[in-house]
């Protein structure tokens, strides 16, 4: 019998080598190559695709290509129509990891046409993708702290997709309990931050992951420090969650300052006195590079004035675990400022994109910046966007200075070139412009 969502090809190969290895299993294999072959027969994980990518490219190309941005970028990044000059950053936009996940979860439509398909939450922080990825069907769960209720309509038959932050252990193993087909679309980087995690755990170190503890990524690595007998966690916000350690570590902080400080961001049954003596560092992908480097230089000191410089190896890790393509983005935003000219920043992204947030305080104290979702944030009246550490969207009035007018772009790595392209669409509407009108400065 050919196992649930398995290709024909494959199913022809498995049909082959299935009674050997059934029998190889039988007779006893060492444990470490039962699992590996256990991983392998079990056709109802995918992790790799389906090898769809010619069959899904004219759709990704319809959703999320944009001529404009093609034009932009073939100018030197920069172009100027009239009153209105436009300076896109080097990088921005969709990175590896997000493509891959947008791709896969078109794949897994083709693959299974007439099957359900479940998303856990959001495949990325993007409203328009995930607006695009429910118009082909695919339904989207909402969060709940318990595996049984948020997939309590999952079926055997069903596919779900997991998302490019990943999910918790829990949630993995209830969902491989029930039998469904799981497409994991997980970030390579994201795994690799949680490989650290785990080897912290294995070590005896308490992770410390500089993160804000309620986005998807954090949860997920968070329970895998969890995987190990004794692993211990605690996620640190900001700089001031930092303060509060380093200040529990040099003596000058009390133990329920530390439970309120990070209730509910930190393991069951968490003794800082017991889980604060080794810890290692360990990151959100999407975090600002600058704040996570400063929380490490803390920790250091820290842990060097309680234990002192011969006790630091066996005191502190820390790994940067920061993905290459959001430091790209940081970067390439950094550059831009640098540059100079600029009358003001418009970074476009998902509120809930935290790579996004990261772009928008590099420019806000620099210049006037917006954070907008969507080119319909845009007006000549005013532009409604979402200022660093705000919870809403406010309007901002009189927000063209002057005219000529110089605008820096950048967007998050969850942001499709089409969503970029209608804000830049939009700018040159506000000055009268249209598409064919752009010309290098």
């Amino acid at each position: 019998m050919r196992p649930v969502g398995l290709r024909k090809d494959l199913a022809e190969e498995w049909t082959r080598l299935a009674p050997a290895l059934l029998s190889s299993v039988g007779a006893g294999l060492p444990s470490a190559e039962h699992s590996s072959m256990l991983n392998w027969m079990d056709a109802s994980y995918f992790q790799h695709g389906f090898k769809l990518g010619k069959a899904v490219s004219g759709a990704l190309a319809r959703s999320y290509h944009s001529e404009i941005v093609d034009r932009l970028k073939s100018m030197g990044y920069a172009a100027r129509a009239g009153d209105l000059s436009l300076r896109l950053a080097r990088e921005f936009g969709f990175c590896y990891g997000v493509d891959r996940a947008v791709q896969y979860a078109y794949e897994t439509r083709e693959q299974f046409p007439t099957r359900r398909i479940f998303l856990s939450g959001e495949i990325i922080h993007n409203p328009d993708v995930n607006q695009r990825i429910q118009q082909m069907g695919i339904v989207r769960l909402a969060e709940a702290a318990d595996p049984a209720l948020r997939y309590r309509d999952v079926e055997r038959e069903d596919v779900v997709l997991v998302p490019a932050f990943g999910l918790t252990v829990d949630e993995i193993e209830f969902l491989k309990a029930q039998g469904c087909v799981l497409v994991d679309t997980t970030c390579g980087s994201v795994l690799n931050v949680w490989k650290n995690v785990r080897q912290f755990a294995r070590d005896g170190y308490t992770a410390v992951i500089h993160g804000k503890y309620f986005h998807e990524e954090t949860r997920a690595t968070a329970s895998q420090a969890l995987t190990h007998p004794n692993g211990r966690y605690l996620c640190v916000g900001n700089r001031q969650h930092a303060e509060i350690v380093c200040g529990f570590v040099r003596g000058q902080v009390d133990v329920n300052a530390v439970r309120r400080t990070f209730e509910p961001a930190m393991s069951p049954g968490f003794d800082p006195t017991r889980d604060l003596e080794r810890v290692g560092l360990a990151n959100q992908t999407t975090m600002l590079m600058s704040e996570s480097v400063e929380i490490q230089a803390m920790l250091l000191a820290a842990f060097r004035d309680r234990y002192g410089e011969a006790e630091l190896q066996n005191r502190f890790r820390a790994f940067d675990t920061i993905c290459s393509a959001t430091q790209d983005r940081q970067d390439a935003v950094q550059a831009l400022l640098d540059q100079g000219g600029l009358d003001l920043m418009i970074v476009i992204g998902g509120y809930n994109s935290s790579n996004t947030q990261a772009l928008t305080a590099l420019s806000e104290g620099r210049l006037p910046t917006f954070h907008i979702s969507t080119a319909e944030c845009i007006g000549a009246e005013g532009i409604r966007h979402r200022p660093v550490g705000a919870l809403d969207e406010v309007t901002t009035s009189a927000w063209l200075p002057r005219r000529p007018l110089t605008v820096g772009l950048t967007a998050g790595a969850s942001t499709p070139n089409i969503v970029v392209g209608e804000v830049i669409e939009r700018l040159l509407a506000l000055f009268g412009r249209r598409l064919d009108d752009p010309r290098s400065p």
